[in-house]
């Protein structure tokens, strides 16, 4: 998918899985929740909605082409990759559940 290629901005670039822990762990409770998940993941698909409307229409996407993408496709998306790295099955992702490849 297109959205998962994108490099994050250079103030949301982090170097470490416990970077990434506490940049997406707003609430600061030490783990991060599907919803902190899909805000810090969702900084591609917000950069590239130009116009604001939550759809990325082909001429938002690179090369101005692709089937539009609604946010709500790409926020289900992001839900199903989270629930494959919550390895323990909380409903939320540790350091240790970050740091792991995708399964």
């Amino acid at each position: 998918m297109v959205l998962a290629v994108l490099v994050p901005p250079a103030a949301a670039q982090v170097a470490a899985t416990a970077d990434y822990l506490a940049k997406m762990d707003t609430d600061g409770d030490g783990r991060v929740s599907l919803a902190e998940y899909q805000a810090w993941m969702s900084y591609a698909f917000d950069g590239m909605d130009r116009d604001g409307d939550g759809v990325l229409a082909p001429w938002e996407q690179p090369g101005g082409r692709g089937r539009t993408i609604t946010r709500a496709e790409h926020l289900a998306r992001l839900a199903d990759r989270f629930h494959r790295q919550d390895a323990d099955g909380d409903g939320f992702l540790d350091a240790r559940e970050l740091a792991a490849p995708p399964r």
